[in-house]
Order: structure tokens, then C-alpha cells, then sequence
């Protein structure tokens, strides 16, 4: 690891001026970033930590406005508040088996959408978009954890939010700050496919930070499924989240988006159409799970996400026609 300024932020906009200096980097929880520095893939010479910024902290949900989540509120804290359990239970279901219990109370809702790709190329320091010699390895190599959607190139990379889906299916803002002020940001415009090496896989702006959650009244019931090699301290294989209105037993409208699958969140219009209208039942679900992968461009060895993917948002359906 090369050497570093460190310095310790005690508010957000604090952190924003701190960050100014120039080739700096945010220390949330430091499970992503840390491991970066370790590798020399991220070489930093300021680090701006965020754990003494009070004010973002905090969830705080009223009734008829929704909920509001501060960027360094830990994955633990979310998922075990009462408030997001009850109303929002998909949002819960999405980080409560993330890791282990030390990953959970050390990682941060912002750390945990602003975490860079675990694609194996980029950690072995062949950068974002995995190119040498002009082409990219990804294609011809060990594709295994790659993208199935929107892999058309250069990025193949999967975005490793679990929250991001979540939150793009309640409809969530994202409350950015920096050096021009605040901002507002709708969730499923924070992700972003690189075109090239130096363009990054999130919406944040030179020294800007996210600041807080927003996410609006639940208009429905919400699940999150994933898919995983091994039950503990592993990375999803493929996830869906999804939020469905109902009218007793039929479905008045869906949002279902799949993660782990694509460079960012992936949202499928095809299988919302196939649920709207429908009533609520096991063939109608995996029908939207076979809608949501009807594009599908596997590489030469990842075809099994395919079916991980379709799997996952039938069951999805499914558990938020359970959750109340």
C-alpha cells in the first residue's frame, strides 16, 4: 500500500471540502476501498473518512413521506430496523445476508452502492474494462461472474450493489453533495455503463459524495431474492428485487429489477408487462422470470446466470405476495 494523507471529516460538507485537494478517495466502511489500496489498484493520496460525520447518520421514516437513510448508516443498522422491516421488507431482504455480521456492521449503505466491480480483471489491475493489447479479456477468458445483459461491450463487469436494485424498484432518490451544492438524483440514474477506462460506473460528480437515501411511501409490496455459490461471506450469483401492487390477488402493476447480471442494476419492463394483471400464482411468476432473461446474451461460460436470474425473480414474486 503507498502512503497516504488521512483525514477524518466531521460533516458532510466538510468531507466535500476535504475531498477537494485532488486525488482523493471516501473511506465509508473501508471493505471495498481498503482492499483496493492494499492491491494498488486505487492509489490515493488523501483518504476522507466519513465516520465522524454525524449528520449522516440516522433512519428516520414517517408515515405518508417515506423514509429517510444516511449514507453511513451500517448494512446491520438497516436491516434491523423495525420501521424497514415492517414497511419495507424487501429493502431489508437485500442486505441482511450480505457477508458475514462484521461486514454487515462496518458496511455503509453509500459504501455498499458506491463499491467498485469485483470482476477478477479489474482487481488483478487490468483495468475497469479488462483491455490489453486493445482487446478485452473478458470475452474469450474467465467469464464465469460476468454480465449476461448489457454486455454488448466494453464494460462486461456485473455492478455489486445489492441495495441498488432495491432501491430503484421503491422508486428511491439518492441526496448527493458537493462542491456546487446538493442534489437530487433518482437511484436508477446513479449507475452508469462505462464507454471507456477513465469514465467510472457511478453518476457522482469530482468530490461529491452521497449524503442520504430517499425513499418514497411503499406503494406495494416489496422482496429481494438472491442467488449464491455458498450460503455465508459470498457474492450473489444473481439477485431480483421486486415491488408489486395488488388488488387482492391481482396484480395492478410491478417493478422487478435484477442485479448481479449486468454492469449496473437492470430493471425488466418484460417481466412487469407479464405480471400486470395477472393473479398473483406460481406460473405467472416464473412467466415474468422467463420475460426477464428473453434478451439474455450469455458469454462462452456463464449460461447457468440465466437460469439463476429467471429462478430469482419468480421467487421473488412470489415472497412479496407473502409479505405483508
Amino acid at each position: 500500500m503507498e502512503a497516504f494523507e488521512y483525514a477524518r471529516a466531521t460533516s458532510a460538507s466538510e468531507a466535500v471540502k476535504l475531498l477537494a485537494s485532488g486525488n482523493s478517495e471516501v473511506l465509508a466502511g473501508g471493505g471495498d476501498l481498503l482492499a483496493r489500496m492494499k492491491d494498488s489498484i486505487s492509489t490515493p493520496s488523501r483518504v476522507v473518512s466519513l465516520r465522524g460525520a454525524r449528520d449522516l447518520r440516522g433512519i428516520d421514516y414517517k408515515p405518508g413521506k417515506g423514509l429517510r437513510i444516511g449514507a453511513m448508516v451500517t448494512l446491520d443498522e438497516l436491516a434491523s430496523h423495525a420501521d424497514v422491516r415492517h414497511h419495507y421488507p424487501g429493502l431489508a431482504q437485500s442486505v441482511e445476508e450480505i457477508g458475514g455480521p462484521q461486514i454487515r456492521n462496518t458496511g455503509t449503505v453509500g459504501g455498499n452502492l458506491c463499491q467498485r466491480p469485483r470482476c477478477w480483471y479489474y482487481r488483478a489491475g487490468f483495468g475497469l474494462l479488462a483491455m490489453h493489447d486493445g482487446k478485452s479479456l473478458v470475452p474469450g477468458g474467465d467469464n464465469r461472474y460476468h454480465a449476461i445483459l448489457g454486455n454488448a461491450g466494453p464494460a462486461y463487469f456485473v455492478s455489486p450493489t445489492n441495495l441498488g436494485p432495491m432501491l430503484i424498484a421503491l422508486d428511491a432518490k439518492l441526496r448527493l453533495l458537493g462542491p456546487k451544492g446538493p442534489r437530487e438524483l433518482a437511484a436508477d440514474k446513479f449507475f452508469v455503463t462505462p464507454q471507456a477506462e477513465a469514465e467510472r460506473e457511478h453518476a457522482l460528480e469530482a468530490d461529491e459524495i452521497i449524503a442520504e437515501v430517499i425513499v418514497p411511501p411503499p406503494k406495494g409490496r416489496s422482496a429481494f431474492y438472491e442467488f449464491k455459490q455458498r450460503a455465508g461471506l459470498d457474492w450473489p450469483l444473481a439477485t431480483a428485487a421486486v415491488v408489486l401492487e395488488l388488488n387482492g390477488q391481482t396484480i395492478s402493476s410491478a417493478r422487478v429489477v435484477l442485479g448481479q447480471v449486468a454492469p449496473v442494476p437492470w430493471p425488466a419492463p418484460e417481466a412487469e408487462q407479464a405480471l400486470a394483471g395477472k393473479t398473483l400464482m406460481e406460473p405467472v411468476a416464473a412467466a415474468a422470470g422467463q420475460a426477464a432473461v428473453e434478451k439474455a446474451t450469455p458469454l462462452s461460460r456463464n449460461a447457468y446466470k440465466v437460469t439463476l436470474a429467471r429462478v430469482a425473480v419468480k421467487r421473488a414474486v412470489m415472497r412479496a405476495g407473502s409479505n405483508t
